[in-house]
């Protein structure tokens, strides 16, 4: 079964995304922000990170760019879901190393696929 870490401050926002995708097969752990989120990626291994851009501590560029730093965990595949939905922020995540970037509000359906598509290519 595969790993996914879901990194977003919005408590709610998190428990909806972790429940869909395990109502889908996937096992899903959560942290509050970028920080929480970094320090899970390197004491535990997942197969894709879902990341939020404006969190406290460490946003989610910020976030992105460390974890493609760092030559533990640089290859885990990262979904950027967030509000931020202008051409320029997509464009910075790409940048920065998102395997994806999805704009919030979305559809369940989309991220499902999403998510399947690139765990798939993973492997």
């Amino acid at each position: 079964m595969k790993k996914i870490l879901v990194i977003d401050d919005d408590v709610i926002f998190r428990h909806l995304v972790k429940e869909l995708l395990e109502e889908n097969s996937y096992m899903v752990d959560t942290a509050k922000d970028g920080l929480e989120g970094f320090e899970k990626l390197k004491k535990e291994k997942f197969d894709l990170v879902i990341l939020d851009v404006n969190m406290p501590n460490m946003n989610g560029f910020e976030t992105l760019n460390k974890i493609r730093e760092d030559e533990e965990i640089f290859d885990i595949p990262v979904i950027m879901l967030t509000v931020k939905s202008m051409i320029e922020d997509q464009i910075q995540g790409f940048e920065y190393g998102a395997d994806d970037y999805i704009a919030k509000p979305f559809e369940n359906e989309v991220l499902i696929a999403r998510v399947k598509t690139i765990l798939e290519k993973k492997t």
